[in-house]
C-alpha cells in the first residue's frame, strides 16, 4: 500500500513551481536551497542536487514525520532534511519550509548579524528583529537545534555563515517571507553603508505586531 501523499502529483508540483520562483526571483542559485511542505503525517521535501528546472512530481522525497528517509526507489533527500523535519515536528502551524542563500542574508549571517527593527516589516516574522541561529555543520543535529531555538517566536531567521529559513502555513506564505527577508538585508546592508539607521522602539514594533494579526495570508508562527 502506496503512503499517504505518494501521488499527490499537485502538491508535488507546487514544491517544484516554488523552487523554480525562487530561483528566478534570484535569492537562491543553483540547487543550494531545498523546500519542504507538510503532507498529514509526511514531510514532502526537494532532492538532493538535482537541478530545480530537471525535477518531475515523483522526484519529491517523502518521508515520515518523526521518522527517518526510506529509499524503497526514492531519490536521497536533501541534506538538511532534519531540520525541514525539526521545524515540522516543532511547530504544528507551519506547513512549509524554504531554504535558501540569499546574498544579503547570507552576507549578514556570514557576520552574524541580526536585522533589528530598522523596518516596520521586521515585524512580518513574528518581533522586533530576525535572529541569527548559531552555526553548526550542515545536516547536523545540532544545526536543526539551533534553528528552532532561533524559530523558538519567530518565522524566519538567518543562519550563521550559511543563509536563511522561512516558514509558513502555505508554501506560498513561507516563499513570500523568504523574499520579504530579503529584500529587509538588502536595505539594512544598504543602509549601514550610508549612516547608521533609526531603530525603532519596543512600543512601535509591538504596535506593528498587533496590525499584521490582519495583514495579508493569515499564518501562525
Amino acid at each position: 500500500m502506496k503512503p499517504p501523499y505518494h501521488d499527490c502529483t499537485e502538491l508535488r508540483q507546487a514544491v517544484i513551481d516554488a523552487c523554480l520562483e525562487m530561483n528566478a526571483a534570484g535569492i537562491n542559485q543553483g540547487t543550494s536551497g531545498n523546500i519542504s511542505v507538510r503532507a498529514e503525517n509526511h514531510m514532502l521535501i526537494t532532492p538532493s542536487g538535482v537541478p530545480y528546472e530537471k525535477l518531475a512530481p515523483e522526484d519529491l522525497v517523502l518521508i515520515p514525520l518523526g521518522g527517518s528517509p526510506e529509499q524503497q526507489g526514492q531519490l536521497k533527500p536533501s541534506t538538511e532534511w532534519p531540520f525541514h523535519m525539526a521545524i515540522l515536528q516543532a511547530k504544528p502551524g507551519v506547513n512549509a519550509v524554504v531554504h535558501a542563500h540569499p546574498v544579503y542574508c547570507s552576507a549578514l549571517a556570514m557576520n552574524r548579524q541580526t536585522i533589528p527593527a530598522c523596518h516596520y516589516m521586521v515585524a512580518a516574522f513574528g518581533g522586533s528583529d530576525v535572529p541569527v541561529a548559531d552555526y553548526a555543520l550542515f545536516g547536523s543535529r545540532h544545526l536543526s537545534e539551533n534553528i528552532i531555538r532561533a524559530l523558538q517566536e519567530r518565522s524566519a531567521c538567518l543562519m550563521a555563515n550559511h543563509g536563511a529559513v522561512a516558514t509558513g502555513d502555505s508554501l506560498p506564505r513561507a516563499l513570500w517571507r523568504m523574499v520579504e527577508l530579503e529584500t529587509l538585508a538588502k536595505g539594512y546592508t544598504a543602509s549601514l553603508t550610508i549612516g547608521k539607521p533609526h531603530i525603532l522602539s519596543e512600543d512601535e514594533m509591538a504596535e506593528v505586531v498587533t496590525a499584521f494579526a490582519d495583514y495579508g495570508l493569515k499564518d501562525s508562527r
